[in-house]
């Protein structure tokens, strides 16, 4: 029974990306965020069950690129799609909208890295790119301040210049080779999680504070320490 396990918490994840994705396109947006929460701890709990019970396995691997396809690569396309539909087309409930298609290539790009991540052997203890669930996590951000006007933001991040923009360096830093540390726990000890303790101090931090904004804003902190960190090694190694 407990070999099952790990596989039926991916598939939760699958399922709430699905329900996730509904509630998007139904405009639902706080639900969706939700859903989408629910698909993130499910992709964290299932790893961490499978290692805590011993029961990895290649099904298991299979099935979590096709659930995370769904719940961290279509679903941020699809908040993209839909932001730049209703900017185009406001008040319009049908029909396929030309302009926010390429809000999608956030789910294209996405399939790529989960491809080359299964093929990958340096990506063990940390990413090399953008791991999809942040991506995921910073477009959920977007979305929540267009429902709350966070910070009166709602005109900025609706606005295809922003969203495009937003699309473009999802895509490219999906799949570039600058390395990003795990935010995974496998372990709950201070040695070894060090920068992830402090991240998490600092996300809570910004929860605080700027409450909804605070997914993209913590995953944009993410991304710049990763950067920074990188290139600090690359010089100390020049």
């Amino acid at each position: 029974m407990k070999k099952h396990l790990p596989n039926a918490i991916t598939l939760l994840n699958l399922f709430f990306g699905c329900c996730a994705l509904a509630c998007i396109f139904y405009g639902q947006f706080v639900a969706a965020f939700w859903w989408a929460f629910a698909a993130v701890m499910a992709d964290y709990a299932d790893g961490m069950a499978a290692r805590l019970l011993g029961v990895q396995s290649g099904l298991g691997k299979e099935l979590d690129s096709l659930a995370d396809m769904v719940s961290f690569g279509v679903v941020p396309g699809a908040v993209y799609y839909v932001l730049l539909a209703r900017y185009f087309h406001p008040g319009e409930g049908s029909g396929l909208v030309y302009e926010a298609m390429p809000g999608f290539l956030v789910s294209v790009f996405s399939g790529l890295r989960l491809a080359k991540f299964n093929l990958d052997t340096r990506q063990t203890t940390g990413f090399i790119g953008l791991p999809t669930p942040s991506c995921t996590i910073f477009t959920l951000g977007i979305m929540l301040i267009y429902t709350f006007d966070s910070f009166g933001l709602r005109q900025l991040v609706s606005a295809p210049v922003f969203l495009y923009a937003c699309v473009v360096a999802l895509s490219y830093l999906l799949n570039s080779e600058v390395p990003m540390f795990s935010l995974k726990f496998k372990s709950f000890t201070w040695k070894g999680n060090e920068v992830k303790f402090i991240f998490a101090v600092i996300a809570l931090a910004m929860l605080f504070f700027t409450r909804e904004a605070s997914f993209s804003i913590v995953i944009l902190l993410y991304i710049l320490f990763s950067v920074f960190q990188h290139l600090a090694k690359s010089s100390h190694s020049a």
